[in-house]
């Protein structure tokens, strides 16, 4: 169960809290600006359809499959997206982060680098997890390359994956961490977020041990 529990994740940049339908205002407000929902290369709900969406992760948390959070910018107090953990194998210790969405109003600010350090580090570090992937569509080149800023690593291209509502085909581009290569994608993720005292702290600690 505790793969399945949805806790309040948060630092200085963006808080995690559980997905509810009271953010569908918010939520609502959020992906009208650049009308987020007709990029045709994903799936992010319209205004319209956010409650709807909202119930459809909540069942899934229900049915064990999803862990969905609502992501909330703190300077406003407002719900600015969506995550999730999603294809949850406690047994196998992976999930996927994925079902991601941020207003186009917070993009390329601290809010993607700071949530997703909150989530990796729950993943290793709390869940023992030794595997976490990412997924997205081939033509989707923004989210390949803030994956691949993370330090992931493209495993491969799962080709003709998936039939869109729209009636394309998706290419399933897919990308891992492993938990070996956890303390190094923390770094990297503290460095671009400037959160260098715990860097320091780390190197002291590790020469501390080596005198």
């Amino acid at each position: 169960m505790e793969y399945l529990e949805i806790p309040v994740l948060s630092n200085e940049f963006v808080r995690l809290e559980p997905l509810r339908h009271e953010h569908t205002s918010d939520l609502s407000q959020a992906v009208r600006v650049g009308e987020l929902w007709k990029t045709w290369y994903t799936r992010i709900p319209s205004p319209a359809g956010m409650d709807e969406e909202i119930q459809r992760r909540l069942d899934l948390h229900q049915d064990g499959t999803m862990v969905p959070f609502a992501v909330i910018e703190p300077s406003s107090g407002r719900a600015v997206g969506m995550t999730t953990y999603m294809a949850i194998s406690e047994e196998h210790r992976r999930l996927e982060i994925g079902s991601t969405w941020l207003s186009r109003s917070v993009q390329h600010t601290s809010i993607n680098p700071a949530m997703k350090l909150l989530m990796l580090q729950r993943a290793f570090e709390d869940l023992e997890c030794l595997r976490v992937e990412f997924r997205t569509h081939w033509f989707n080149h923004q989210s390949r390359a803030a994956i691949a800023k993370l330090g992931a690593k493209q495993d491969g291209v799962l080709r003709q994956h998936e039939v869109l509502s729209n009636g394309t085909v998706r290419d399933t581009v897919i990308f891992s961490i492993v938990a070996g290569e956890w303390p190094a994608v923390m770094f990297n993720l503290e460095s671009r977020l400037g959160l260098t005292d715990s860097l320091h702290r780390s190197r002291q600690n590790n020469s501390q041990v080596v005198s």
